[in-house]
């Protein structure tokens, strides 16, 4: 028997390491969006200020400009560390002071930043160690930003310093309204592979497992003579000459997702002892693969997202959209905040076109139809020099003289004061998406029967349900389910016993689901489950799956049903077995000729749907459509496929209706005839005329009591 040996404290410190072990409790208020709406009276605007790139005359201008662009909260101090302190022990205060003075003088409030985004370089001259270190042993030195190893206790200690410094001195500033830790953690650098991350993944590992038996059981180490018989033989899944241990990979990226976890909190606990009362908040980024944001989400007081969709793509509202759903799952269905997105173009894709006229605003009504009670930008004022210098931003290098990008900036924000009264409701949506971190992580690695992508499962099986206009919401397995009438799982290659208990329950209740193909594969530490697929839900399913048969690039195969409709299926189909279920759509070419491609299994009081195949958009349209017909889901109204419907609501019985015409055309919509609009033309007699590329936001019902209602609890402040 191998005895367990746990670092300790004393290991990590040899090497500068700072353990990633999560300890901290949830919060156990979750309302800060709704408490900055509640302090501005107002969806929030605005955008990134950063004064510290321009001489203190043009700060003047600033603000007079904000007050003009119906400007009422700015984000300041993200990358201000270098400024504020320009050596160890050295801090330079005076000019954020005047800059937060003169801010509240105007009436903007303030997110502000622990500054800890990007180190200084004295920092890295002087600690070397801080800087991360890719999986080839390559180190990553300042110049850029982000270059910081999350497990180097010399920057944690840095970082929580500057956050101390910050918090004593603006607590009680009365521009405060909200705290911003770091910045994008993780958008960068999301993984460092250096010897403190290897001391520091140690310790983790220690505190999950226990002992190196269990540890060794977990990462079947017997493969390939991995065994490990000394905690210090341990390493990061650096750069290897094979195939890298699967299960240690999945272990690494929940490891790292972890450790930067931690610098998060270090600093918020900061904050919460100095100001309790001030709601704390990190921004995530597009790249969402990176950190398990079911794992962060509790631990900030309203969760925030930087969007930025590329105008390039027609259907880049598309995918916008499901980020806003899944950061409104992530808070829980709470009010969540859009904290960055371009005004225009950015400035780092390889073309780098700017939003067509009504873009920004479209884009930015739909953030607040699926939850945001935030519209902000990077950033207020467009850099000068440095590598964002091309990016957009609300004022440009032109000034606002003869600037389309300006002249819309100033209307939305005209626009925005007259949905004051939506903030703080949520979002109806009675179908759910299941999103698992630890999934999508194992579903990509390298060694799978084909190269499969979480996000290309997920629109997949997205789409047909948009273009029904049917709203969606996200869950962690194990979420409550109790509003949920249609709950649909894209993939769930992992899944251990306890989310399958949970699937079968919902279905026993009378739920109906639907789950793609290659889930149900492996357990919580990337084993098969063996005796056929999908092993823990082949009951509430009723098939099994012996093998798999994915297709090449390429190749279609001809499929059909439901009824008599023809379709095909590209990428992957399964030879399903019937377990219990009845075939919907069954193969019509080569060796599967007559086999099941899709099922249907009534299970409890409930239906449960499994798509082996990757179905066109057509069948799968049809396949989720009874599946939707069956759970009765209803979309807010009748639209075209191009046209986003939204109906936001609170707990007064007030709702709204948002209508987002993303077609070229104008559209016609059959409203409630008692509805009154906020925005775009008001409905006669029970018809929206909506004209290409517009918005229409309307209040339903006779809206009585508004006086009563106005700025008091919603389902947002409850808890």
């Amino acid at each position: 028997m191998t005895h367990p040996v746990t670092p300790t404290l004393d290991d990590l410190a040899a090497v500068g390491a700072a353990p990633a072990v999560i300890e901290a409790a949830p919060r156990k208020r979750r309302d800060g969006a709704h408490r900055v709406a509640q302090r501005l009276d107002a969806i929030a605007y605005g955008g990134d200020y950063n004064p510290e790139q321009w001489p203190e005359a043009v700060w003047h201008d600033d603000v007079r400009l904000m007050r003009a662009a119906g400007v009422n909260l700015v984000t300041v101090g993200v990358f201000a560390w270098a400024n504020l302190q320009p050596s160890p022990g050295a801090w330079d205060f005076g000019w954020l002071d005047r800059v937060l003075d003169l801010l509240a003088e105007h009436g903007v409030a303030v997110d502000l930043a622990t500054a800890t985004a990007s180190p200084p370089p004295w920092l890295a001259r002087r600690h070397p160690e801080t800087l991360p270190v890719t999986a080839e042993g390559t180190t990553l030195w300042p110049g850029g930003r982000q270059h910081f190893c999350p497990s180097s206790a010399a920057f944690r200690e840095a970082a929580t310093t500057v956050a101390h410094a910050v918090a004593d001195r603006y607590a009680d500033h009365p521009a405060l309204a909200l705290w911003h830790v770091g910045n994008e953690y993780g958008c960068h650098v999301n993984v460092c592979w250096c010897d403190r991350c290897a001391a520091a993944f140690r310790h983790w590992l220690a505190q999950r497992y226990g002992d190196l038996d269990a540890l060794n059981a977990a990462w079947g180490t017997d493969f390939w003579s991995q065994r490990y018989h000394a905690w210090e033989e341990i390493l990061p899944p650096r750069t290897v000459p094979a195939i890298p241990n699967p299960s240690q990979q999945l272990d690494y990226r929940r490891f790292a997702s972890d450790a930067l976890l931690a610098c998060y909190l270090a600093e918020r606990e900061i904050l919460d002892a100095v100001s309790p009362a001030v709601p704390v908040t990190t921004n995530a980024h597009p790249h969402l693969e990176a950190q398990d944001w079911w794992r962060w989400a509790p631990h900030v007081d309203v969760v925030s997202y930087d969007s930025y969709p590329d105008p390039a793509d027609p259907e880049a509202h598309r995918a916008a959209g499901v980020s806003a759903d899944l950061m409104r799952g992530l808070a829980g269905e709470a009010p969540w905040l859009l904290l960055e997105q371009a005004p225009s173009a950015v400035n780092w894709r390889a073309c780098n076109m700017m939003k067509p006229p009504g873009t920004m605003r479209r884009w930015s009504l739909q953030a607040v139809a699926r939850g945001a009670d935030a519209v902000m930008f990077f950033q207020w004022r467009a850099s000068k020099a440095g590598a964002e210098k091309f990016h957009s931003a609300m004022v440009g290098h032109a000034g606002t003289e003869g600037s389309r990008t300006w002249d819309e900036v100033a209307a939305l924000g005209a626009q925005l004061p007259s949905l004051a009264e939506v903030a703080g409701s949520q979002v109806a949506a009675d179908v759910a998406i299941v999103c698992d971190w630890s999934s999508w992580w194992a579903l990509e690695q390298p060694s799978h029967p084909t190269a499969l992508r979480w996000g290309d499962q997920l629109a997949w099986l997205r789409r047909p349900l948009d273009d029904a206009g049917l709203t969606s919401r996200f869950v962690a397995p194990g979420h409550a389910l109790d509003v949920v009438a249609l709950l649909v799982v894209p993939n769930l290659y992992l899944c251990d016993e306890a989310t399958a208990r949970w699937l079968t329950d919902f279905v026993t209740a009378g739920g109906v689901l639907v789950v793609g193909f290659f889930s149900g594969v492996v357990d919580a530490t990337d084993h098969v489950h063996l005796g056929g697929y999908p092993a823990p839900l082949r009951t509430v399913l009723g098939v099994r799956v012996p093998e798999v048969d994915p297709l090449p690039e390429g190749v279609t195969v001809a499929v059909r049903g439901p009824g008599e409709h023809r379709g095909h299926a590209t990428m992957w189909r399964e030879p399903i077995e019937l377990a219990g279920a009845e075939p919907l759509v069954t193969h019509e070419d080569g060796w599967l000729r007559g086999r099941p491609a899709a099922t249907r299994c009534r299970h409890g009081e409930g239906v449960a749907y499994y798509l082996g195949a990757r179905l066109d958009a057509a069948t799968t349209a049809t396949l989720l459509a009874e599946a939707a017909s069956e759970a009765g889901c209803v979309p807010p109204l009748d639209a075209p496929a191009q046209v986003e419907v939204v109906r936001r609501r609170d707990d007064h019985g007030r709702s709204w209706l948002f209508a987002l015409n993303h077609s070229e055309e104008p559209v016609t919509l059959t409203v409630p005839t008692d509805c009154r609009a906020l925005l775009g033309d008001a409905p006669t007699g029970g018809t929206l005329h909506l004209p290409a590329g517009e918005v229409a936001v309307l209040r339903e019902g006779s809206g009585e009591g508004d006086e009563d209602h106005a700025g008091g609890d919603t389902a947002a402040t409850k808890g």
